[in-house]
């Protein structure tokens, strides 16, 4: 039995894991009840920082070294973003990265700084004050786009966007601040001029690395190397970037973000987000609860009066810009109200302008302190305030600006639903010359489509009388594929019963709800997935060694197998003939009985 004493001494001078178990322990608790009750994970994380940081039950003391590590995680973050940033993509949105970016940083600096001015402060510190508060918070904004599942949409896009434009511009604010710092006037334009050559080598550097070197070394690692290798050299790229970048004087955010940008056309594009993943989660919840740790109760305490007027001017005329900007870019009142919401906070690049800004003089100990406190009171109130506006948000009153409503369409051919599925489904028409009518009952979709030169009329293809408005007695092929199952068998019961020789082609959700289209009428309803699928399943047969013919006899079995189910499934066997004739519907031999 090992020595009581020993083991004491041992775990003295050894690595002391109860900060770590702590960590994750407040982590594991509050994330998942902040989640169960709506609040979401950021705000989790930032009560859980709250709790057990120095004004909660004092698990530590020292909440900015947890927040400098933590900051890995915003760099891991960004890295993945670049990875999904392919150099065509990028450069497809460099209008909204230095025009919308560029219009709505330049306008709320010039409209923030007057809070300091108003309060009493100098010119110089409410330049500072007001240009960290302009700068939104990237970790907040991410993870609350990614949760919502808004990243990859138009609305989400733009807002990414900005953020990245706002990452760039910490190079020339940071700049700014020794400029004008007392004596910084009087640095040479030398010198200026040599800051910007070294930070415009460092990102050459990382570009040339990235074309020529880093595929290459992947390569050989995935050919001669381990798992564990791949891993750490994935998180090599990464933290190398971040480093070089910071020493060109540029942010390791942006670092970052250019690393994957550069890798996101490699074969190991999946393989780096896969190993990236579980380190750049844990960090961003580090990062997180170092932020909650932060917040000094004692500064908000004697300064609570400067503090109650600064959060909400900060970010009234934050948001007020925001939806300014967004409105004067032609954004709907939906997608405006939201992004002001969402970006309304200040973020986690203010705290190092600030802290350069102290080390220069602008800002005292005091005002650094102060406004750390102000932006990090922002961060907490974003997530509450999202809550408050998809609480007071009308469900079903959609901004309808710049929509037209469906009235007297003639096309021949009727498409209601213009969503995943409906798009598809219009390109064969369209390159046959057809004359399509299409309606949709999403505004923001509608207004998306018009960008992409397609005429979609907003229109509820379950209302007789919108059908009636978008020519249903007009069309000679009626399809119905809107992304809601119990609307498309509504859809089918109408459009039958009042036009019952018109051909309905429906989009069905599973095996079940095929039945009930054909027993509403259909006359060719076809599962979403089941094409797909039997593609898939051919190729892996032919990939497995079948050969073409034999991967094509096993799918007209199948297809067969599920034509004689489907006859045996309708009542009585009514359907059964037209069930016969579906050649390219139903499901997969071995399908579950629910179909999905």
């Amino acid at each position: 039995m090992a020595d009581p004493t020993h083991a004491a001494e041992v775990a003295h001078h050894g690595f002391d894991l109860v900060p770590v178990v702590i960590l994750l322990a407040a982590a594991v608790i509050t994330v998942p009840f902040f989640r169960r009750i709506g609040l979401g994970s950021v705000l989790g994380y930032l009560a859980a920082g709250l709790a057990i940081g120095p004004y909660g039950f004092g698990f530590f003391n020292d909440a900015q070294s947890i927040i400098h590590v933590a900051e890995l995680g915003v760099v891991l973050f960004l890295f993945i973003i670049g990875l999904e940033m392919q150099p065509s993509r990028l450069w497809s949105m460099r209008g909204e990265i230095f025009g919308l970016g560029a219009l709505q940083v330049c306008l709320a600096i010039f409209t923030l700084i007057w809070v300091g001015i108003a309060l009493g402060y100098p010119v110089a510190a409410s330049f500072v004050a007001g240009t960290g508060f302009v700068l939104t918070s990237t970790a907040i904004v991410m993870q609350m786009l990614q949760e919502r599942g808004e990243m990859a949409q138009p609305k989400g896009r733009r807002m990414i966007a900005i953020l990245l434009f706002e990452d760039l511009a910490i190079v020339p604010l940071l700049a700014l601040v020794a400029f004008l710092a007392p004596g910084g006037a009087e640095a040479t334009l030398t010198d200026r001029l040599q800051s910007v050559v070294i930070g415009l080598g460092a990102i050459g550097v990382l570009v040339l690395a990235g074309r020529y070197f880093l595929d290459p070394m992947f390569r050989l690692l995935a050919r001669f190397g381990a798992r564990e290798v791949m891993t750490a050299a994935a998180l090599l790229v990464v933290l190398g970037a971040a480093v070089l970048m910071q020493a060109g004087g540029l942010s390791m955010a942006m670092g970052a973000f250019l690393a994957g940008v550069l890798l996101s056309e490699s074969s190991f594009r999946h393989q780096l987000e896969a190993d990236i993943e579980p380190f750049r989660g844990l960090l961003l919840g580090l990062f997180f609860l170092g932020v909650g740790m932060a917040l000094d109760l004692e500064i908000i305490a004697h300064n609570w009066v400067i503090i109650a007027i600064s959060v909400p001017a900060f970010m009234l005329l934050k948001m007020l810009v925001i939806y300014v900007v967004a409105r004067l870019t032609r954004a709907s009142h939906s997608e405006a109200t939201e992004r002001m919401v969402l970006m309304a906070q200040g973020g986690e690049f203010a705290f190092v302008l600030y802290a350069a800004a102290t080390q220069s003089g602008i800002l005292t100990s005091e005002w650094n302190a102060n406004l750390t406190a102000i932006i990090i009171i922002s961060m907490v109130l974003t997530p509450l305030m999202l809550i408050v506006q998809n609480r007071l948000r009308k469900p079903g009153d959609p901004s309808m600006e710049g929509v037209d409503a469906a009235r007297d369409l003639s096309g021949n051919v009727l498409l209601i639903g213009f969503g995943r599925m409906g798009q598809i489904i219009s390109q064969p028409l369209l390159a046959r010359g057809y004359n399509l009518s299409i309606i949709d009952t999403d505004p923001d979709m509608i207004r998306e489509a018009q960008n992409f030169g397609f005429k979609v009329w907003y229109g509820d293809g379950t209302r007789l009388d919108i059908l009636h408005a978008a020519g249903i007695h007009h069309a000679d092929l009626i399809i119905a594929a809107p992304n809601d199952r119990d609307a498309v068998t509504r859809m089918v019961e109408i459009i039958k019963h009042e036009c019952p020789l018109t051909p309905v082609l429906a989009r069905a959700f599973s095996r079940q709800h095929m039945v009930e289209l054909l027993k509403a009428g259909a006359d060719y309803p076809v599962r979403e997935t089941f094409e797909s699928a039997l593609d898939l399943g051919r190729e892996a047969l032919v990939r497995l060694g079948d050969s073409p013919e034999e991967a094509l006899d096993t799918l007209r079995s199948v297809r067969e197998n599920d034509r004689e189910r489907l006859a045996l499934e309708t009542t009585g066997g009514i359907y059964a003939g037209r069930a016969l004739l579906q050649g390219m519907v139903g499901a997969n031999a071995d399908q579950k009985p629910n179909g999905h």
